[in-house]
């Protein structure tokens, strides 16, 4: 067949976004991204589970405590970008996010959350996997409920950034285009929970 074939074409490139500017105010103010696990920073291994599902490139969203961030974890190879306005809700780090995909000839972006370190690559990997084209909307789900990594086909991504407001991210483009949403069952093989609160730090034991 000619090099040219579509059936030799490469995949698109999803890239992995990750958002992890929280500040831990429920925690007492301890940057989510620097909370310790397995011996590293949580941000850390949200990096590297973005990376083993298959997302590339991987862009990373700090805001609270960003220089702080930048000197403690291991960030080699993502690109990162801060935040300024990270206190005014998940909206802003989504907006900057996608911001700083532009030009980078993604398909779609992948969002995932720093805090939730029960969602690993066998998750992630599955909702890449759904993705057909730059129209793409699918979310994972725990026992039918909606749930992180939401990817995102990047014809979306104008409508996201121009409704992303507070903290509610990208509730306003999913709630719109629900019939266009594909679910993505993770509940097998991933647990979807938050480090919110300092219970929740047991989780990270």
């Amino acid at each position: 067949m000619p090099a040219n074939d579509p059936a030799h074409a490469a995949p698109p490139l999803i890239a992995g976004l990750l958002l992890a500017a929280g500040g831990g105010r429920r925690l007492g103010g301890r940057p989510k991204a620097l909370l310790p696990y397995r011996g590293r920073p949580l941000v850390e291994n949200a990096v590297r589970v973005l990376r083993e599902a298959g997302c590339g490139p991987v862009h990373v969203v700090l805001g609270a405590s960003a220089a702080e961030v930048r000197e403690r974890a291991d960030l080699s190879g993502c690109v990162v970008v801060d935040n300024p306005d990270w206190a005014q809700g998940m909206g802003s780090s989504l907006r900057v996010g996608l911001a700083s995909l532009a030009g980078t000839g993604a398909g779609a972006a992948l969002v995932s959350l720093v805090d939730q370190p029960g969602i690993g690559p066998a998750a992630v990997a599955r909702v890449l996997g759904a993705y057909r084209s730059p129209t793409s909307l699918v979310a994972a789900a725990y026992e039918g409920e909606r749930g992180h990594p939401v990817l995102f086909g990047a014809d979306r991504w104008a409508d996201i950034a121009a409704t992303a407001t507070g903290d509610k991210g990208a509730r306003v483009h999913l709630a719109r285009h629900a019939e266009e949403l594909m679910l993505v069952e993770c509940a097998d093989i991933a647990e979807a929970f938050d480090i919110d609160t300092p219970p929740d730090l047991a989780r990270l034991l």
